[in-house]
């Protein structure tokens, strides 16, 4: 399976400046052979509707939501449904980001809800993992990396496949700080990770993309996509420049 090279813009960019990036990203894979790649672009639900399109033009380009909420429709002021995503040509979603997890207190639970409920609407789901710097130091990673996976998926498994799920490993220490998990960090993480996915989806464990996140770069996204059970990144502050994300997805 091609490596998933995704973005996520978090709450940054305008419409304008949205379109703006993507046009010229586009413009820089347009000249060049994705090959081996498929780029996901996960904006702001503001700019979905403008940015989507622009994506539709280059093969092996997608659209995604950072977020929504696990329900088809409803009195629920201020959130998104995946239906209303997918009108918008989204065919993936990220669930279980740190951020929401830390910042805004989505519990293992609820994140678990989202995978189920994206996956029975059809979208393609990212469960996002990863452990903060207390629990490192504590030695309680794969405590913690376990938890998440076995949460997440709890409901999900007879849905999730190869092709509906992956999973993205972002040490929490490591997320727009400049602080990056050395190669033996990431694949010590990543193979417990595969071990955690084979033991859970037998049928497709083996095949799951597992992607890296966490201060990834041009300097360094080459080192990383070619590690052992390293299957894609999930970029944040380096995808905001069209320029610096095209390098990284061509690493």
């Amino acid at each position: 399976m091609k490596k998933l090279m995704a973005a996520n813009w978090k709450m940054y960019k305008t419409v304008e400046e949205g379109v703006q990036t993507a046009t010229e990203l586009m413009q820089l894979l347009t000249s060049n052979s994705l090959q081996d790649r498929e780029v996901l672009l996960c904006p702001s639900f503001t700019m979905l509707g403008a940015v989507g399109p622009i994506l539709s033009k280059v093969p092996g380009c997608f659209l995604g939501a950072q977020n929504f909420y696990p329900a088809g429709q409803g009195a629920f002021t201020g959130e998104i449904a995946p239906e209303q995503l997918k009108a918008l040509g989204c065919t993936y979603a990220l669930a279980g980001h740190s951020e929401r997890r830390h910042v805004l207190g989505e519990p293992d639970e609820f994140i678990g809800q989202k995978i189920v409920f994206g996956l029975h609407s059809g979208l393609n789901m990212i469960l996002c993992i990863g452990e903060t710097i207390a629990e490192r130091q504590a030695g309680k990673v794969e405590e913690v990396l376990a938890r998440q996976l076995a949460m997440g998926l709890a409901n999900a498994l007879s849905m999730a496949t190869a092709k509906t799920l992956a999973v993205a490993y972002e040490p929490v220490w490591a997320i727009g700080t400049g602080e990056v998990a050395g190669p033996a960090e990431i694949m010590a993480a990543h193979a417990f990770v595969r071990a955690q996915l084979v033991s859970l989806l037998p049928e497709y464990g083996q095949k799951i993309r597992i992607l890296y996140g966490g201060s990834v770069k041009p300097d360094n996204a080459r080192t990383i996509i070619h590690l052992d059970n390293v299957d894609g990144v999930l970029v944040g502050g380096a995808s905001l420049q069209a320029k610096s994300f095209s390098q990284i997805v061509l690493a």
